[in-house]
């Protein structure tokens, strides 16, 4: 392998004229507004796992595979679908994603058996794979140079529907059965709807670039091959600290709230809106506060800070768990963006493979880490889980091992 550099960081791009920045800020809204409406279609998978658990008298390591079977899906796929789109774009490819996803919740309202579960998770998880790395690119381009910011307004929208999956559960769902699900086919349509449009500008903006040279970069820094992947390798081991905790919560928080404080479904639904909701919120820190002071400040204090107080949640009472929750989601959230972004200018022109790996590699830790953590529950208790989690974020400490890339690009500038 050659120890040429094979990287550098992009530095400023051209500006944009107003006209040209209120149309991208226009798409930004709508492709953030899209995320907001396929995670919440997707959360209500999560969300109803009591009512699954009880209509067809699943354990633990079932509900644990429902979460694989989406997960693994979309992990396996999404890389695959960024590393194709990286050369071949496809614009259009975003609705047709939609369509998967839509597909995937009609078929979760009527399914007769545990088998037709999971080929409608399965479906669940292919739309999220085309939705996520396409999506990804598209909010880069209508950054303005605001990478972080871009990413971090674009991840709130799905945290912001993700938080609302257990809400619209508790309130329409657990009244009214499985079958009212199918309603939310409605939520589905609207995305499609959107992301058309937002593939026409895409397509557009594709067809005025070919022919341009690239963007002038400014503070160019060299990284070796080896240095590029020991770093990627860093970040994969930060997010499965991050995703195999919030699996821990995304999945069986209502049972831990149930067994441990003998509330109801529906309460228990709400307290995880409210975790959830703090993630949407944390989010839109982390990707503005890291092009304001480094992504990797913001990367090292989002993992390990996190750990005080995921080590004093298995000891609290029901009003602490809640705050505890709130702060966990709070401080755990500030990281994707700013992880996501600094691997896309590790490796600058693979916005889709990069967004495709590490989306990908995210849902995989949440299938895997369901899965395992269900069958832990299962052998032991679900209050042991929470014991046996607590400890995920100290491997925030491996952040130190992460190259200085931004300290780089400044002293390749002057």
């Amino acid at each position: 392998m050659s120890s040429q550099p094979v990287t550098s960081l992009p530095g400023a791009e051209a500006p944009k004229s107003p006209a040209a920045q209120g149309a991208a800020f226009r798409v930004l809204s709508a492709i953030s507004f899209s995320h907001l409406l396929n995670d919440m279609i997707q959360s209500l998978i999560l969300a109803i796992y009591p009512l699954l658990k009880a209509g067809f008298d699943l354990s633990f390591g079932q509900v644990g595979l429902i979460t694989l079977t989406y997960q693994i899906t979309a992990s396996l796929l999404q890389p695959v679908v960024g590393l194709y789109t990286d050369k071949h774009p496809k614009p259009y490819s975003l609705p047709v994603g939609m369509g998967f996803t839509l597909v995937g919740l009609l078929l979760l309202a009527v399914a007769p058996n545990f088998g037709m579960l999971l080929v409608a998770a399965a479906l669940v998880g292919m739309g999220s794979s085309v939705f996520h790395p396409e999506s990804s690119r598209v909010a880069r381009m209508a950054s303005g140079g605001r990478h972080g910011m871009a990413q971090s307004f674009f991840q709130v929208g799905g945290n912001v529907g993700s938080s609302l999956g257990p809400l619209l559960a508790a309130l329409i769902i657990v009244p009214h059965g499985r079958g009212s699900v199918a309603w939310f086919s409605v939520a589905a349509l609207v995305a499609i709807f959107v992301l058309y449009h937002v593939s026409r500008w895409y397509a557009v903006q594709r067809a005025a670039s070919k022919g341009k040279p690239a963007a002038r970069r400014g503070g160019t820094v060299h990284l070796s091959r080896g240095k590029v992947l020991f770093a990627i390798g860093i970040l994969l081991v930060l997010i499965f600290s991050k995703y195999f905790y919030l699996a821990s919560i995304s999945s069986y928080f209502t049972f831990y709230l149930i067994s441990k404080f003998n509330v109801s479904v529906q309460s228990a639904q709400v307290h995880l809106f409210v975790f959830l909701f703090a993630v949407a919120a944390g989010t839109m820190i982390g990707g503005p506060l890291g092009d304001k002071i480094g992504r990797k400040y913001v990367i090292w204090g989002s993992i390990l800070g996190a750990a005080p107080f995921t080590l004093m949640l298995p000891y609290a009472n029901l009003f602490w768990t809640g705050i505890l929750t709130v702060v966990i989601g709070l401080i755990l959230a500030s990281a994707f963006s700013a992880i996501l972004v600094y691997a896309q200018e590790l490796m600058p022109g693979k916005v889709g493979t990069v967004s495709g790996l590490f989306f990908g590699f995210a849902f995989g830790m949440g299938g895997v880490g369901a899965a395992v953590l269900g069958e832990l529950a299962d052998s032991t208790s679900i209050d042991f889980v929470y014991h046996v989690c607590a400890y995920l974020p100290l491997l925030g400490i491996v952040t130190i091992l992460l190259p200085d890339v931004e300290g780089r690009k400044k002293t390749a500038a002057a």
